[in-house]
């Protein structure tokens, strides 16, 4: 072959070369660096971010490494972690909680990272906007809207048809709650029930409320989701089994802990597209460029043995409208 058919032959072999192979061409495997607040929640959907890297041609010990670093809980061990994470200087810092975007955000502005299921990003200051981020932050969030707000108290009427004063329980320290509790609101004067609202800043403060809720004779529940909620959404759903109400949550996760019925985003799908953010980070996509992206896979999930526990009769047409029933 000829020295000028070896160069071409050798271009091709380049250009056919899968692109997360980059840096292992190179001899220097990317990294990844998760951030989480508390350790062992939803390591499942971590798998799913890890397997989907497969997909997209990374190889873990060959051309990737991916760390995770957990807080326990606790603010000052989370900004230490994360102040450990960026001297070493990872190609990618991976978070999925409010408290570990902003630790990250003001540790460093120019690695890139990557958030996945943040309440209104933009109104936490954590990027500029959905279509424009700026600085080194993008991912996935979801916002609070009208129609997934409306959505919920339709399906807590169907679960207890019966009811007519129905209640949220939210952190106001989460960023975009206020305007989901606003738009349940809504919802719910249009379906003529009474909204109590529940404002919880600490698992402490769960029990009181369920106490006033069988007070005020609540008959259905509201879980607004959030980190906070799904941090405690075994005590949620344990509290609300004891005190007999009927509560739809934000997130698959928490039935599968215990509570009655879920609608949400899938966190399964945020996290697989979390992937594709840092493959195109590492590919030499910069995070300013790349646009936050919503919600677009929903899910209903139901809790048949919770909802036998509570004397719930699942409605027929509900089941069938199911992505996941729990027996």
């Amino acid at each position: 072959m000829t020295s000028r058919r070896w160069f071409l032959a050798g271009c091709v072999t380049l250009l056919a070369a899968p692109r997360g192979a980059e840096a292992q061409e190179a001899g220097k495997p990317s990294r990844v660096v998760r951030v989480a607040f508390t350790r062992g929640t939803g390591e499942y959907l971590f798998d799913a971010f890890r397997e989907e890297l497969r997909r997209l041609g990374y190889t873990e010990g060959r051309n990737l490494i991916i760390e995770s670093r957990w807080a326990e809980g606790q603010a000052d061990r989370l900004v230490k972690i994360v102040a450990e994470i960026v001297q070493s200087r990872p190609d990618v810092i991976v978070v999925a909680s409010p408290q570990a975007v902003l630790a990250t955000k003001q540790a460093t502005a120019t690695i890139p990272i990557v958030f996945t299921a943040i309440i209104n990003p933009v109104g936490a200051g954590f990027v500029a906007s959905l279509a424009r981020p700026g600085g080194n932050v993008t991912g996935i969030s979801w916002d609070a809207t009208p129609e997934l707000a409306g959505k919920q108290v339709e399906l807590l009427r169907e679960l207890a048809p019966r009811a007519s004063r129905v209640a949220v329980l939210w952190n106001p320290d989460t960023a975009g709650s206020a305007a989901f509790v606003q738009y349940t609101s809504g919802a719910a004067q249009a379906l003529g029930l009474v909204l109590q609202s529940f404002e919880v800043r600490a698992p402490e403060e769960f029990r009181a409320a369920f106490g006033t809720m069988v007070k005020e004779r609540v008959g259905g529940l509201i879980v607004l989701g959030s980190a906070f909620t799904y941090n405690h959404r075994e005590q949620l759903a344990r509290l609300a089994a004891q005190h007999r109400v009927p509560a739809i949550y934000g997130n698959r996760d928490s039935v599968v802990a215990g509570g009655l019925v879920s609608y949400g985003a899938s966190l399964f799908d945020q996290w697989r597209r979390a992937a594709a953010y840092v493959d195109k980070i590492l590919k030499g996509a910069k995070p300013a460029d790349l646009p936050v992206e919503q919600p677009t896979t929903f899910e209903l999930v139901i809790n048949l043995k919770t909802a036998k526990a509570l004397g719930l009769t699942i409605p027929p047409s509900l089941l069938l409208r199911a992505d996941q029933v729990i027996e």
